[in-house]
Formats: C-alpha cells, sequence, structure tokens
C-alpha cells in the first residue's frame, strides 16, 4: 500500500476481526480509502432458496463499478477465504448454483482477464473460522483448533521464525528464481505421472512461468498468501491422458471427492466424482463456459511444500492447491506468454483442481525431444 491508495477488502461475517486489522493497517500505511465486500453465505443461499428465476446470475450495476475502479493504478483488492457458514448451500440443485456463479463469471470475464494478466493488484489469504478450523481440526476443541489453524498459516507464510516479513519474501524470490530457470528452458511440453495420472500438455513457443510474486500495475505483488507454486498456461489444444485428484475440492462451500477425468486434444471429455451430485455440479459448472474444458493453468509443486507436509486436507483451494501440483479448467494467465506466437485458453471460469502426490513424476519435453527431469519422486530437480 501507498499513500492514496483505495483498498477493497472481500470478506465474510467471519472474518471480521482480520477485515478491521487489515483496515487498521492500510490506513497506518495512507491508504485514502478501505472499503468492505461482505459476502454473507447465508445470504447469497437465499436467492435460490427464495429467489424467482430472474434472481439467478443478477447482481447490482455497482459491482460492475466497482470492477472498473479496481483496474485502476491505485486501487487493490484483498480478498479473505475461510469458509464461515459451511453447509449454506446444501440441498440447492446443482444445476442453479453453476448458472449463477457462470453467468456472474460470463458478465465479469474481462475483469478475470484483467487479474490474471497483471491489470489489477489483488491478494488472496486466509483466516481461521471456527467453522473451517474444526473441519481441518476435528480432534479439537473449537478454540484450540483456531489457534491450530492460525499457526499453520502464519508457518506457510514463513513469518513464524521472528524474522518478520524477511522469511517470506526469501520464499518468493526462490519461487522467482526457479520460474526464470524454467522460461529460460524453452520446453515444448510437460509429462505429468503420478497415481491415475498420465498427461501429456503442450507448451507454447512463448511460454513464460511465473512463481513467487508478479508485477501489477508496476508494482510487485503477491497474490497468494501463502504460495508454493510455479505455474503457467499450456496450449489450449494440447493435452492428451488422463487424471486423477490427490486431494478433495472445497467448491461453493462443498467438499467434492473422487475427482478424475480425460483429454483427447486439448478438451476434457470425461469427469467423474465419488458422488453423483457433485458430477452434476462440476459438469453443469464446466458447461457454461464454451473453453472451460481446455486447461489454462498448470502449476507445480514438490514434497517440500509446508502446506503438504503438513499431511492434513484443508479443504480450501488456497491452501490445497499449494500443497501438490495442480491444473485448472478454464482461464489461462495473459502474462505466462512472451511477444509474438499462440495466446492463452480464454473462458469466463477457472477451477483448480490437485494431481500432485509425494512420488509425482514431471518430465519436461525440451527441444529435438530431450526429456529433462523436473521433478522426481516428488522433488524438485533443478
Amino acid at each position: 500500500m501507498r499513500r492514496g491508495d483505495l483498498l477493497v477488502v472481500r470478506a465474510q461475517p467471519a472474518h471480521r476481526e482480520l477485515l478491521v486489522a487489515v483496515a487498521a493497517a492500510a490506513y497506518a500505511r495512507g491508504a485514502r480509502h478501505v472499503e468492505t465486500e461482505i459476502e454473507d453465505p447465508l445470504v447469497a443461499a437465499a436467492r435460490f432458496r427464495s429467489g424467482a428465476k430472474n434472481a439467478i446470475g443478477a447482481r447490482s450495476s455497482w459491482e460492475t463499478k466497482r470492477a472498473r475502479t479496481l483496474t485502476e493504478p491505485e486501487s487493490a483488492l484483498l480478498a479473505i477465504a475461510g469458509e464461515g457458514e459451511p453447509g449454506a448451500f446444501d440441498g440447492i440443485r446443482p444445476a442453479l448454483l453453476a448458472a449463477d456463479q457462470g453467468a456472474v463469471q460470463k458478465r465479469l470475464a474481462w475483469f478475470r482477464n484483467a487479474m490474471l494478466g497483471g491489470r489489477v493488484r489483488w491478494c488472496i489469504a486466509g483466516w481461521p473460522t471456527e467453522p473451517w478450523a474444526t473441519t481441518v481440526y476435528p480432534e479439537l476443541e473449537s478454540f484450540e483448533a483456531q489457534q491450530r489453524l492460525a499457526r499453520d498459516l502464519v508457518r506457510f507464510c514463513r513469518v513464524d521464525s521472528g524474522r518478520g516479513i524477511d522469511g517470506w519474501v526469501e520464499h518468493v524470490k526462490t519461487l522467482e528464481a526457479r520460474a526464470r530457470r524454467l522460461t529460460q528452458m524453452k520446453l515444448q511440453g510437460l509429462e505429468l505421472r503420478g497415481p491415475g495420472t498420465d498427461l501429456e500438455v503442450k507448451l507454447a513457443a512463448n511460454t513464460r512461468w511465473l512463481g513467487g510474486r508478479e508485477r501489477a500495475s508496476g508494482r510487485l505483488t503477491s497474490p497468494n498468501m501463502p504460495t508454493e507454486e510455479v505455474f503457467t498456461s499450456p496450449a489450449p489444444a494440447g493435452t492428451r491422458g488422463i487424471f486423477r485428484c490427490s486431494r478433495p475440492l472445497n467448491f461453493r462451500g462443498r467438499t467434492i471427492d473422487g475427482i478424475a477425468g480425460s483429454f483427447e486434444r486439448g478438451r476434457l471429455v470425461t469427469l467423474t466424482a465419488a458422488r453423483e451430485e457433485d458430477r452434476e455440479l462440476l459438469t453443469a459448472f464446466v458447461d457454461t463456459d464454451r473453453n472451460a474444458r481446455r486447461l489454462g493453468e498448470v502449476a507445480l509443486v514438490d514434497r517440500t511444500s509446508r502446506i503438504g507436509e503438513s499431511g492434513r486436507t484443508y479443504e480450501n483451494t488456497l491452501l490445497d492447491e499449494n500443497a501438490a501440483a495442480h491444473i485448472a479448467f478454464g482461464d489461462g494467465f495473459a502474462n505466462t506468454r512472451g511477444q509474438g506466437g499462440p495466446g492463452v485458453n480464454r473462458s469466463g471460469l477457472h477451477l483448480d483442481v490437485m494431481i500432485g502426490t509425494d512420488d509425482f513424476e514431471v518430465t519436461g519435453i525440451a527441444g529435438r525431444g530431450r526429456r529433462v527431469p523436473l521433478i522426481s519422486n516428488g522433488l524438485w530437480q533443478i
């Protein structure tokens, strides 16, 4: 934050303690204004339980105006994660949830493109709500569970050693260096191998890898706190093979297990989940957008990830995607391309699923078909 900046904080009622602390810190840094955007899951669920047909996908006109303001250099967005009302959407038809989210994301696709293209300063970070903490630590009483989850978040962000922010900066610089090395290798493709996963992913000639920090509106930002990944966007039509998720997905307040599927000629052709209603929800969601069945991201994480080392599933994409290598259906990152050459997949949706394991293998395909081990037995080789 700099003097005169505008900060928008997107949070749930359960995040109020952090919301107040963030506002105080932003004002202390000279923020001109801190605006709160409260998203109450129970109010959102009322749309489906009591609203008419025209309520699905509807939002206020000032939501778009706020989004346009956030593309200005002096503006920034902080989103706080941590479920405050688990089960708020239980019993609501998957098709309705998918239609609502799909309609909103299509309408604001330009804003997502601005975020993923480095034209918006944004960050997402976690707060240990009581419902979330007791889900992660069911064996503990609620307050102790919150304390444990809080300690986890602090440790994952590398600010637990008495060094202040230095541990975080050192960590993200390591990720940046790894991303630069992968970019310099000019890989033409990747092979991803693990239990139930055998994927071949093509990369464009102008591919750039990112990780740690990125530039947005001319300033260095860390979009995810914590983070363990280096990532890029593959060639949209260049994925084939099968995958099986190694961790559950938390989606619209529900936990989805057993996700698996297959790709042919760059498109997702089969998609399954442990429960039929979850499969219906995911299928309905990706089918709201023409290009959502193509890959927009491949992200590499090895088994030294502090989140992965914990051995716990956090049932929150912010954390679980940084525990293991993952792929994402839908929109790609425009800033993963250099000058010239093909672009990334364009979609109004972006959905991450985790496929990495402790024995995950990633091989890079370089010029003349040369094979380069990137991750072997779950560990980085570069």
